[in-house]
C-alpha cells in the first residue's frame, strides 16, 4: 500500500536511511514498497538488495517535483520505466526542459497524481492518489468521478516524533530560514503504519486498495549486477578489438624491448589471453585511444595505479614502468578471478584536463559518459552551524558551537536541542557532487540506470556514487589533475623558449638514476618536485641517503601512513642504513621481501606475507587487496579475514606471538598502502621533477610558481629560484606578463601575485602591450589601459613603472594629476610629448619598497626578511654546522616556512620548517609542554632555542623556547611635517597651473600620507 517512500536521498527532506527504511517496513509486515525519492534514483539498487534481504518486493521510481510543488509520482513497471523517468529528469537538469504538471504519456511508468494537481482527465495508467486526511472529501461529486482511478498515497517521510521534527529542521537548512519561518514541509501523518491499519482507513473505498494493490503486482524492480555495464567493444565486435589490442601490443614491444626478448615476448602473450578471456579488450583501447590523443596534442600524462603491472600497458604507452625491471606481477591487476573491469588511473596537468574531458564526452556520446557522484554529507562543524542557524543563533554563538569543543558548549535548552537534532544528522547525505575523477562510459545511455545532474563545473554526473557504480557493474576510468605534470610541462616549454634546449623528458634515461640528481636525491634538495618536496620527504630521502630510483620508489610508499603507523618505516631506515645487523622474522620474509629488507612496504608485500607466511586462500588473498587500496571500508574486510589468517597461521606451525604481530602490521596498511607500481609511477615523475631541477632550476621553479606552487607557498618557490642564481624582478607593466616570466637569469614576477589587482587588468597590459608595443611612460600608458587610481597605485607601489626612472612619490603625484584631466585613451599617431611636473626630491627609506612589497605580494623581493630585523644578531650555529652539535644544545634566528599539527595524547604537536640567514632549510619539532609556553605567533622571524638530534645524517631541533623577533617600523608610516607641507605647496602650485583648480588636500589626490617623508 505504500507507493511513496522517501529515504534520506530525497536530500534535506527525508529522515530514514534506506535500510531502516525496508526494515521499519518488514517491522509493519509490508510485503510490498515502492521507493521514490524526490527528484532522484540515487537509493534504488541499495534499496532493491535490502529489500529482497528482508524479503519485501522492492518497487522503485521517483517523486518529480518543481521546486515545492509535487506534481506526480512516477512508478517503474520494468527496467525500462527507470529509463524512461531518468530520461526525462535528466533533460530538465541538463537541457533546461522544463517539468511541466501534468505528465509525459509514459509507457512504462505509472502515474500517480496528488489531488492538489488533479488533471481534466486521467489517460491510460493515470492515477489519482488519495491521503488519508483526504478521504472524507470523496463525499463531493466532482471527485467521485475519479474513484475507479484513485489509490492509496500514504507517503512515508519520517518514523516517529524526533524524525518530524528532523524533517521540519532539514527543510528551514533547505530553505535558509529560522524555523518559525518555515512554511513548506511535510504532513504530520506521513509515517509508516501496519499495513493492515492503512488498509483499514480506506475499507469504505475498496477500490482504491484493489488499483493500489493492481500498481504493486504490475511494478518490479529486479537488477542484474553481475553483467558488465560499461562500453563492451572498441571497435565492431569482441574479436576485432583482440585483433587490434594484439597489434598495437606487440608494436609497443618492439619499440620498447626491441625483438630478442623473449622474457617480455612471453609476458605480453599470456597477459592478451588474460585479458580476452576476461572481455577487458575495450577497456584497454579506449584507455589507449585516451593516451593516443593526448599524445597527438603534444600533453603529457603519467599512467599511475595497478595498472602499471601490465607488460600490455606498458607497451600500449599508457604507463611508463616496465614491469620486468620492477618484478611486478601482472596478476596484482588481472586475474581469471577477477569479474569486474581494471582500474587505470591517469594523471595530466590541471591546465589540459579539461581538454581530455572534452574529447572523451564528444568521442562516446551524449548520455553514454558521466562522472561518478558522491554524496556529500553533513559533518560535525556545518551540523552544528546549520542546525543552530535555523533556531536563530546569531553568528558569535555559532562561531562559539563550531571552534570550540562540546564539553565546552552552554547546556541551554537550544544548545541541548542543536545537539540533539544534529546527532540524528550524522552521515547523512547533503548534497549531491561530482567525483574527483571517476568517469563512466557505458554501453547503454547512461539514463538507464540513473538520472544526470549538470554541477557548474560542465560535465554531467550520474546520481550514485563510486560503490554504486562498482557494484552494478559501471567500472570508472580516473581521469586525473596535478600541479607535478604542469610542472614539468611549463619547465620544458620555458627551456625551449629561454635557453632554446629540447628537453626530451619522456626519454627513460631522464627520469632514472642521473648522477647529479641522485646527488640532490640524496642531500633531501627537491624542494618543487612532485610527492618528494615535503619536510617529511625530504627529511626520509636524507635519513636513507636515497641515491638512485629504486630506494625512491621504495621511499614514495614508505613515507604512506600505513607503513609508518605500523612502525615499519623506522625498522627500514636502520635497517637500510644497517644491512648486516637485523634478522628477518621469517624465512619467508626473507625469500619473498629480500629487496625491501623483509619489510612489508607494498600492497603487493601484504599479499605475499598473507598467502606465503599465513597460507591463506587466494581469495582471502583478494580481500586483503582491495582492503589495502582503501576503496570502500578497508578495516571492516580485513576484520572478517583476520580470525581466518591467524587460524591458517597456526596451521602452518607459526608461533601465535608471531603470528599476531604479523597481522598487527598487515591491518596497519589498510586504506593507506601503495602497490609498487603506483610508487613507481610516482618516483618517474619525481625524478623527472628533480632531473629539471638539477639542471635548469631557474625554469623549473618558475613553472612551479605559475603552476601555484605545490606543499610550499609562492615565496619559498621565489627563494629557491634566487638560491640557484636568478635574479628576483618585482612586476613592470613592460615585462611582466600575468604568469611569472623568465628572460636569462632575470625572473620578473606575475601580475597574478598582485593581491588586489583586477584579472581584468592584468590581462589588458599584456594584451595592449603586445599589440601597440611597449610603454612609454606613465601617461602613455594610462592613455592606453583603461585603469582607476586605485589599481594605478598598486602598480605604482610595487614598481611596476620603475623604468620611467622616477620616484614613486612622483608617479603617484603625476598619476593623480593625470587622471584628473580628461584622457582620450588611444593610440596616437604622433606621440605628444608627456607633461612633466617638477617636484622637490623626495627622500625615501629602502626599506620603504620591502613593506610595499609585503603589503601587496606577502612577502619582500628587493631584500631578505632578516634585513628587516631590528637585531643584527644571526644566531650562533648555521644550518650547515647543524649535523656536528648532536645533542647539543643551539640559538638559531630563523625564518618561518611551514608549520604541520599532530595530534597526540599529551596534546597537540608541531613540525616547524625554517631557513636560516644563509637561505638553507632545517625542520623542528615542537611538543605541547614547549608549545604552551612558546607557541606559534604567526609568520615571520624566530629566535629558537633547542636541542640537535641527528638521526641518520638529518638534524632535527626539538624546541624548547622561542620568540617572534619585531620588525623595524613601517618607514611609510614616519611623518616630518616640514617635509609634507613643501611637497603639499608643490602638488597645489601643479594642479593650479594646469587646471587653475583649488588648492586639494592630500588625500583628495590619492597621495597616501605615510608616503611622504
Amino acid at each position: 500500500m505504500y507507493l511513496n517512500c522517501h529515504s534520506y536521498h530525497s536530500l534535506r527532506y527525508g529522515t530514514i536511511p534506506l535500510e531502516e527504511l525496508v526494515a521499519e517496513a518488514k517491522r509493519c509486515g509490508v510485503k510490498t514498497l515502492a521507493l521514490t525519492d524526490i527528484n532522484t534514483v540515487t537509493g534504488i539498487y541499495d534499496f532493491e538488495k535490502a529489500c529482497k534481504d528482508a524479503g519485501i518486493k522492492p518497487v522503485v521510481g521517483m517523486e518529480v517535483r518543481k521546486e515545492d510543488q509535487l506534481l506526480y509520482i512516477a512508478l517503474a513497471q520494468n527496467a525500462q520505466g527507470i529509463k524512461e523517468i531518468c530520461t526525462l529528469l535528466t533533460e530538465h537538469n541538463c537541457e533546461g526542459t522544463p517539468l511541466l504538471p501534468i505528465a509525459p504519456e509514459f509507457k512504462h511508468l505509472f502515474t500517480v497524481y496528488p489531488l492538489e494537481n488533479c488533471p481534466p482527465t486521467l489517460r491510460n495508467r493515470e492515477y489519482l492518489g488519495i491521503r488519508p486526511d483526504e478521504i472524507h472529501s470523496l463525499i463531493r461529486p466532482e471527485l467521485r468521478v475519479y474513484l475507479d482511478r484513485m489509490v492509496v498515497l500514504a507517503p512515508v517521510t519520517f518514523r516517529n516524533e524526533n524524525e518530524y521534527q528532523l524533517h521540519r529542521i532539514l527543510r528551514a537548512i533547505n530553505k535558509n530560514v529560522v524555523l518559525s519561518k518555515l512554511d513548506h514541509f511535510c504532513k504530520s501523518h506521513e509515517y509508516m503504519r501496519p499495513e493492515q491499519e492503512l488498509k483499514e482507513l480506506y475499507k469504505q473505498y475498496p477500490q482504491i486498495i484493489q488499483n493500489t494493490q493492481y500498481i504493486l503486482d504490475q511494478c518490479s524492480f529486479s537488477f542484474d549486477f553481475k553483467t558488465p555495464k560499461n562500453k563492451k567493444h572498441f571497435t565492431s565486435s569482441l574479436e576485432e578489438d583482440r585483433l587490434l589490442l594484439e597489434k598495437l601490443a606487440y608494436e609497443g614491444l618492439e619499440k620498447r624491448y626491441g625483438t630478442e626478448n623473449a622474457e617480455a615476448s612471453a609476458r605480453l602473450k599470456k597477459e592478451l589471453q588474460v585479458i580476452h578471456a576476461l572481455r577487458f579488450n575495450s577497456y584497454f583501447l579506449i584507455t589507449w585511444d585516451i593516451v593516443r590523443f593526448s599524445n597527438s596534442q603534444g600533453f603529457l600524462h603519467i599512467g599511475r595505479g595497478s595498472g602499471a603491472n601490465s607488460i600490455v600497458s606498458y607497451c600500449l604507452g599508457i604507463t611508463n614502468i616496465c614491469p620486468i625491471e620492477l618484478d611486478l606481477y601482472f596478476e596484482r591487476f588481472l586475474n581469471l578471478n577477477r569479474k569486474s573491469p581494471p582500474d587505470f588511473d591517469i594523471d595530466w596537468s590541471w591546465k589540459e584536463r579539461d581538454i581530455i574531458l572534452d574529447y572523451i564526452f564528444k568521442k562516446y556520446g551524449k548520455h553514454h559518459v558521466a562522472f561518478c557522484g558522491t554524496n556529500v554529507e553533513f559533518k560535525y562543524r556545518s551540523i552544528l552551524r546549520e542546525v543552530g542557524k535555523v533556531f536563530g543563533l546569531p553568528k558569535e554563538e555559532l562561531d562559539v558551537l563550531t571552534n570550540s569543543p562540546q564539553s565546552t558548549h552552554d547546556q541551554n535548552s537550544v544548545v541541548q536541542q542543536i545537539h540533539f537534532y544534529g546527532s540524528l544528522l550524522e552521515k547523512f547525505p547533503n548534497q549531491r557532487s561530482m567525483h574527483a575523477c571517476g568517469i563512466l562510459i557505458s554501453e547503454e545511455p547512461l539514463t538507464t540506470y540513473s538520472a544526470l545532474e549538470m554541477p557548474p563545473k560542465g560535465f554531467p554526473i550520474v546520481q550514485f556514487d563510486m560503490h554504486v557504480a562498482e557494484e552494478i557493474g559501471l567500472e570508472k576510468f580516473d581521469i586525473l589533475s596535478q600541479r607535478g605534470i604542469g610542472h614539468i610541462n611549463d619547465s620544458v616549454k620555458l627551456i625551449r623558449e629561454n635557453q632554446g634546449i629540447e628537453v626530451d623528458i619522456r626519454n627513460p634515461a631522464l627520469s632514472k638514476d642521473e648522477a647529479q640528481a641522485n646527488v640532490y636525491l640524496s642531500q633531501g634538495k627537491t624542494i618543487g618536485c612532485f610527492y618528494i618536496e615535503s619536510p617529511a620527504m625530504r627529511g626520509l630521502l636524507r635519513r636513507l641517503k636515497c641515491d638512485n630510483y629504486r630506494t625512491l620508489v621504495a621511499a614514495s610508499s614508505i613515507i604512506r601512513p600505513g607503513v609508518a603507523q605500523s612502525g615499519m618505516m623506522r625498522e627500514y631506515i636502520f635497517r637500510h642504513n644497517n644491512p648486516g645487523q637485523f634478522e628477518y622474522f621469517h624465512p619467508v620474509f626473507e625469500e619473498h621481501l629480500g629487496e625491501t629488507y623483509g619489510i612489508m612496504v607494498y600492497q603487493e608485500d601484504v599479499i605475499r606475507v598473507a598467502l606465503y607466511y599465513g597460507g591463506i586462500a587466494e581469495a582471502d588473498g583478494d580481500i586483503l587487496r582491495r582492503a589495502m587500496s582503501g576503496k570502500g571500508r578497508s578495516l571492516s574486510a580485513l576484520q572478517r579475514v583476520k580470525d581466518n589468517f591467524l587460524a591458517s597461521c597456526a596451521k602452518q606451525g607459526h608461533p601465535e606471538d608471531l603470528s599476531r604481530e604479523v597481522y598487527r602490521q598487515i591491518e596497519s596498511f589498510a586504506g593507506y598502502s601503495f602497490c609498487k607500481a603506483h610508487s613507481a609511477s610516482y618516483a618517474v615523475e619525481s625524478y623527472q621533477s628533480l632531473y629539471l631541477k638539477v639542471y635548469y632550476p631557474l625554469e623549473f621553479m618558475v613553472a612551479v610558481i605559475n603552476n601555484q606552487g605545490g606543499f610550499y607557498r609562492t615565496e619559498v618557490y621565489i627563494h629557491e629560484a634566487r638560491m640557484s642564481g636568478g635574479n628576483i624582478l618585482n612586476p613592470c607593466v613592460n615585462k611582466s606578463k600575468v604568469e611569472t616570466s623568465i628572460y636569462g637569469k632575470d625572473i620578473y614576477l606575475g601580475f597574478m601575485h598582485l593581491q588586489s589587482l583586477e584579472a581584468r587588468i592584468m590581462n589588458e597590459i599584456v594584451v595592449e602591450r603586445d599589440r601597440n608595443g611597449e610603454y612609454l611612460d606613465l601617461e602613455d600608458f594610462i592613455k592606453r589601459v583603461p585603469v582607476g587610481l586605485e589599481a594605478l597605485e598598486i602598480l605604482i607601489f610595487i614598481g611596476a613603472f620603475r623604468f620611467t626612472g622616477k620616484s614613486k612619490n612622483e608617479l603617484l603625484v603625476q598619476a593623480r594629476l593625470l587622471l584628473t584631466k580628461a584622457i582620450i585613451r588611444a593610440p596616437e599617431l604622433i606621440q605628444a610629448p608627456s607633461k612633466e611636473y617638477t617636484l622637490p626630491k623626495l627622500e625615501r627609506s629602502p626599506f620603504e619598497d620591502a613593506f610595499d612589497e609585503i603589503e601587496l605580494l606577502g612577502f619582500p623581493v628587493s631584500c631578505s626578511p632578516f634585513d628587516l630585523l631590528k637585531t643584527k644578531y644571526r644566531g650562533s650555529v648555521l644550518v650547515k654546522d647543524l649535523v656536528h652539535h648532536h645533542k647539543k644544545e643551539v640559538k638559531m634566528l630563523a625564518y618561518l616556512i611551514s608549520r604541520k599539527h599532530v595530534p597526540t595524547k599529551l596534546g597537540t604537536m608541531y613540525f616547524g620548517t625554517w631557513i636560516d640567514v644563509e637561505g638553507q632549510y632545517f625542520d623542528t619539532a615542537h611538543f605541547p609542554n614547549s608549545l604552551k609556553q612558546y607557541p606559534f605567533q604567526g609568520g615571520g622571524c624566530y629566535l629558537l632555542k633547542g636541542i640537535v638530534e641527528v638521526d641518520y645524517h638529518f638534524p632535527t631541533v626539538t624546541i624548547t623556547r622561542m620568540a617572534r623577533l619585531p620588525f623595524i617600523p613601517d618607514p611609510r608610516y614616519i611623518h616630518d611635517k616640514d617635509r609634507e607641507y613643501k611637497v603639499h605647496e608643490q602638488i597645489r602650485e601643479d594642479i593650479s597651473l594646469t587646471q587653475r583648480a583649488p588648492y586639494p588636500q592630500a588625500h583628495e589626490i590619492g597621495l597616501p600620507r605615510w608616503k611622504v617623508i
